[in-house]
């Protein structure tokens, strides 16, 4: 697979269950994952359980159908990013939300080693109020 397949196969499976099983395959073990400052979830993540437990698990407990629907992707080398629409319920506000958002994905030997997201946070904040 190239890196733009791999990537691609993280977002466009026929299930979010799919999209996860596509990205565990392909990351490196000490992948690093960076949410933007002002989003909820900001950090630095490292390896993909840090990952689950701090982002993908409370994306899944306290939204409504959150996702992220890609537009387009442009890619080079070693990096891919994916840019589009995120949207949303928030569970607690009942609030529903559409942020514009790019993720940037590095690759080495066919692993994803690092992601870092790029968002408007703050009506994703603001739905959760």
């Amino acid at each position: 697979m190239t890196n733009l397949e791999i990537v691609r196969s993280t977002y466009e499976g026929k299930t979010s269950e799919e999209n996860g099983k596509n990205l565990a395959e392909h990351v490196a073990e000490n992948i690093t994952w960076t949410e933007a400052r002002g989003f909820p979830y900001a950090g630095t993540y490292i390896g993909l359980e840090s990952i689950t437990r701090n982002v993908f698990s409370r994306l899944g407990s306290e939204w409504i159908d959150y996702k992220f629907t890609p537009e387009d992707y442009v890619a080079s080398e070693n990096k891919v990013v994916a840019y589009g629409t995120y949207t949303g319920t928030y569970k607690a506000s009942g609030r529903y939300f559409e942020a514009r958002v790019a993720h940037v994905w590095k690759l080495k030997d066919g692993k994803i080693i690092s992601f870092e997201q790029f968002v408007d946070s703050q009506t994703v904040n603001n739905a959760m109020k």
